[in-house]
């Protein structure tokens, strides 16, 4: 786990730059992608994240679970079951914690002011993926460390879960053609089946939560298979925030606050 910084940033570069070609080369939707105007702002604001992260806590998620582990600690820890089965068990757990912070990000007021700077974006692409105000990342990352405290999971599942949660967002976020997308969305959440949330209508941005795996949604009710206007016919982002200004990395800073 003394890696764990270098894997997890190979791994965030990698995808994305696989994403970012695969988007250039078999795009889904003909849009432009405004990347002069976007792009700066979302990168800047997971520089940012990553650098406060950093700064303000002394442990993160994978550290904390080898914590536990060495001491016994933490619910996984109490019952006799294989390290295998735990670890996969943590894994669907912390996802379906993750799909309930999302729920969650779009009920409670405050909450939905932070996670309105990822809807805002106009347009769906790799980037839009790591763009989270940092506030939001700081609450996210506390309830992560909460989950791995209570539940005392084998380390190598949270790295595991962070690797996943740091590709599969760019994947579903992504402005790619897909083939088999029917079939690929009873394991992961597709992009098709994603960009459903970013629709500027409220009653399909309230759908489709999931961000790894997408039975969550299926099981909860909350699944829209497909946008009542067509892909092509559905407008991406919030009514509210349209004007080019707010995609620069302090519009997308004050967006909770305005």
């Amino acid at each position: 786990m003394t890696n764990e910084g270098t894997l997890r940033l190979g791994v965030f570069l990698g995808v994305a730059l696989a994403l970012a070609l695969w988007e250039r080369v078999a795009p889904r939707l003909e849009r432009p992608a405004l990347r002069g105007l976007r792009w700066p702002g979302n990168i800047g604001l997971v520089a940012l994240s990553t650098a406060l992260i950093r700064l303000l806590f002394p442990v993160l998620p994978v550290g904390l679970a080898a914590w536990l582990a060495e001491r016994g600690l933490g619910l996984l820890n109490h019952f006799p079951v294989p390290e295998w089965l735990a670890g996969v068990l943590a894994i669907l757990l912390f996802d379906l914690a993750i799909y309930g912070q999302h729920v969650a990000s779009h009920r409670v007021r405050w909450f939905w002011r932070l996670h309105r700077v990822h809807h805002a974006d106009t347009v769906l692409d790799v980037t839009t993926a790591v763009r989270f105000h940092p506030l939001e990342m700081l609450l996210s990352l506390v309830w992560k460390l909460a989950q791995v405290l209570a539940l005392g999971p084998p380390a190598w599942a949270v790295l595991t879960f962070e690797l996943l949660l740091n590709a599969l967002p760019m994947f579903n976020h992504a402005n790619a053609l897909v083939p088999a997308d029917a079939l690929l969305r009873l394991f992961v959440v597709t992009p098709d089946m994603h960009r459903v949330h970013h629709s500027t209508d409220l009653r399909e941005a309230n759908t489709n939560f999931g961000f790894c795996f997408p039975w969550w949604d299926r099981l909860l009710g909350t699944y829209q298979d497909q946008p009542k206007a067509g892909h092509e016919g559905m407008a991406i982002g919030l009514a509210l925030f349209r004007d080019q200004s707010w995609a620069r990395l302090w519009g997308l800073l004050r967006m909770p606050f305005a």
